[in-house]
């Protein structure tokens, strides 16, 4: 008979359950057993512990201590410790989160000198309580080219510092090591055993890893109108899950086709980046096993361009340079209709523009969605882009789009947003790849209609779309309407929203919803939050020196109060110059710190990351910091732009910066240049934000 609870486990539960010597195990594993059939209190080998917490039970198993929370269907196993009776509590954690909780006092302009004959005095660190050894650390996973430098440490900062060993490895010998306070318990992720029997195959390594556990908000969504004649979208803001849902929607939809008759369904998963390919590829073959083969993974953009090399229509891709030169030329040489009056009034239109306006113009909205000619362009929406255009000056736009596409094909090269459109076009001929039982377009707000249309048109039937978004995490593009991508794209009925944050605290989401106002595309959803903590900090310095002081301590105090390696921290900057400098500056302060780009990501590196604003789409980070705004004009807006373009650039700038936040999960600092920053570096209330300067 099949137990009537599902087991989980929080991430500490899971490196405790590592380490465990080889004898404990079947005991460990058996009294699992007997709480996924009963996790009931029964005052002798299962107690509740109402003096710690109502929701928190303990139950013997032999030396040690299984802790443990229950909710229909899940039982949560929290930690595993050997433990006295009159040892249970938890001395409970102060939520300071890299000393920004109360007033920073000014950096010193050098470092005081130490007393004469005497060291500066430095905190103590924990001594582990117990030395590292080869035998533990195998049964951690720890790779053998690591265990002699974690041999040699003795100390919890040694171990976070340990030199070469990716953060994730550091993190679980930690949580083999140190008990945490229940309450931090609670905020771990969590994890699904569908079988008791998964905990043995996982410690022996038979089993790639546990899926993360669904919320019942979750799970409502992913066998949500399965059966619908029409495409499903679920939105939702940032760290709600979205992606999650996604994954697990994918299990679901085979599991419909095979049942209606399917025998290899096949179903196509889109993302953002190629990271997140590699993320979701990883995730889909633990929780489909040998169905994963049945799952196609990549990104849009990467299907877009086999589909168009494969109707040989593929052209080299140009580069930002020469598309600029293009769009300047493309202004000059323009000619147009009618009296002189009208052709000059044309010709300042696009004076006025500019070469940048007008480059965005032909390349997020004519290419972005496929406009053919000037009568289609004439009757476009244009939501999201803040200058105006009346049907002269949207003419003077055509035909100077007209000239800078014949100059791109006399070169033999195309735009991405070409590559995307000729790819829908194909697709829409019947010229594109077979068929897909059912397509999934995960955060669907950064593509471009065309590149929507040719996803749309891919599923065998309108009802196998599904759909995730949140256009407030736009931070390419410009918005659209859905009924101008793609007949098909008609949600009535099966539009579905996340409203919990599982990612971030409330403090962060909130301060994060503040700062956004001014730069949303539609209405943000109310929110609800599974945790909580300290306020963010905005914070102005007035030189760099202060700016790297307050970084370097910033990221040592957060990390140390939440049990990770400084490596666990990144800092967002606005372009790579300033990252690079804050790379150099905080080594010299010494705090290990690497800028990268995207394409050269490396969560595992021993480092702090060091980022663009524009790379943070799709990540997450315990501790975040956004700096480096102090080395030039923020955001760049060209000579002699119209306020209405300005006004437009800031609202797209505004929700870049949003999502770099939202990056956030337990501690954030926003560095800013005292005086008048630029526009994007205000709306910082007081109420939602610890708001202080130098």
């Amino acid at each position: 008979m099949a137990a009537e609870w599902i087991i989980s486990m929080k991430d500490g539960f899971i490196a405790q359950w590592l380490a465990l010597p080889s004898r404990e195990n079947h005991q460990v594993q058996e009294k699992v057993r007997l709480l996924a059939d009963n996790p009931l209190p029964d005052a002798k080998v299962k107690k509740q512990l109402k003096h710690i917490d109502p929701r928190l039970h303990r139950i013997r198993s032999g030396d040690y201590r299984i802790f443990y929370t229950f909710d229909k269907p899940y039982v949560s196993l929290l930690e595993l410790s050997k433990r006295d009776e009159d040892t249970y509590e938890h001395a409970p954690a102060v939520q300071t989160l890299g000393g920004l909780a109360g007033e920073m006092p000014d950096p010193p302009a050098k470092p005081a000198a130490p007393a004469p004959n005497k060291s500066p005095q430095k905190p103590a660190s924990r001594a582990l309580p117990a030395r590292l050894q080869t035998d533990l650390l195998a049964r951690l996973k720890v790779p053998s080219e690591f265990h002699v430098s974690l041999c040699e440490v003795r100390t919890e900062d040694d171990l976070l510092a340990c030199a070469g060993v990716p953060d994730d490895l550091l993190l679980r010998i930690h949580q083999a090591m140190f008990e945490r306070p229940f309450e931090e318990l609670f905020q771990q992720r969590e994890h699904v055993a569908p079988h008791v029997d998964d905990l043995l195959r996982y410690k022996e390594g038979e089993l790639l890893g546990f899926l993360l556990r669904l919320t019942p908000e979750q799970e409502k969504f992913v066998a949500w109108a399965l059966n619908a004649g029409g495409p499903t979208l679920v939105k939702g803001g940032p760290g709600t899950g979205k992606s999650t849902v996604a994954l697990y929607r994918v299990r679901a939809m085979l599991a419909t086709l095979k049942k209606n008759g399917e025998t290899a369904p096949r179903i196509l998963f889109t993302t953002y980046t190629n990271a997140l390919v590699a993320f979701s590829r990883q995730l889909l073959d633990s929780l489909l096993g040998a169905d994963a083969g049945l799952v196609e993974v990549r990104t849009a953009d990467s299907l877009a361009r086999d589909i168009v090399q494969a109707a040989g229509r593929l052209l080299a891709l140009a580069s930002p340079p020469d598309l600029r030169e293009l769009a300047q030329e493309a202004m000059a040489s323009a000619r147009f209709e009618g009296s002189s009056l009208e052709r000059r009034t044309q010709t300042q239109a696009l004076q006025r523009l500019g070469t940048d306006y007008l480059l965005d113009e032909i390349n997020h909205v004519i290419d972005a969605r496929g406009l053919q000619d000037l009568a289609a362009y004439l009757g476009a929406a244009r939501p999201g882009r803040g200058v105006a255009l009346n049907a002269s000056q949207r003419g003077a736009v055509w035909a100077a789009s007209e000239i800078f596409h014949e100059k791109l094909a006399r070169r033999r090269q195309m735009t991405w947003q070409q590559l995307r459109a000729v790819a829908s076009v194909v697709v829409a001929e019947g010229r594109g790849p077979a068929k897909f039982d059912a397509v999934v377009v995960d955060e669907v707000q950064d593509l471009d209609p065309t590149a929507i249309r040719m996803l749309a048109a891919l599923p065998k039937a309108p009802g196998g779309l599904f759909l995730t978004a949140d256009a407030n995490q736009s931070i390419f593009g410009s918005g659209f309407r859905w009924q101008d991508v793609h007949d098909s794209l008609r949600f009535r009925g099966r539009t579905g929203v996340l409203r919990t944050n599982h990612r971030s605290t409330r403090e962060i989401g909130e301060a994060a919803r503040c700062y956004l106002s001014g730069g949303q595309l539609e209405e943000a959803e109310p929110a609800a939050y599974s945790h909580a903590g300290p306020l963010p900090a905005m914070r102005a310095v007035r030189t760099t020196a202060d700016e790297t002081a307050l970084l370097d301590r910033f990221v040592r105090t957060a990390t140390k109060e939440l049990h990770l390696a400084p490596s666990a921290a990144t800092v967002f900057v606005p372009t790579e110059r300033a990252g690079k400098r804050l790379a150099t500056a905080l080594a010299g302060a010494g705090l290990s710190a690497q800028f990268m780009t995207g394409r050269e990501l490396d969560l595992s590196a021993n480092a702090v990351k060091i980022m663009t604003l524009k790379s943070s789409k799709g990540l997450e980070f315990p501790v975040v910091a956004l700096a480096g705004f102090g080395d030039g004009p923020y955001p760049y807006v060209p000579a002699g732009a119209q306020q209405e373009e300005i006004d437009e650039r800031l609202a797209q700038e505004r929700r870049t910066v949003y999502v770099a936040m939202t990056r956030a999960m337990r501690a954030l600092l926003v560095v800013v240049p005292p005086g008048e920053p630029s526009p994007l570096l205000t709306g910082f209330d007081a109420s939602n934000w610890n708001v202080g300067g130098h």
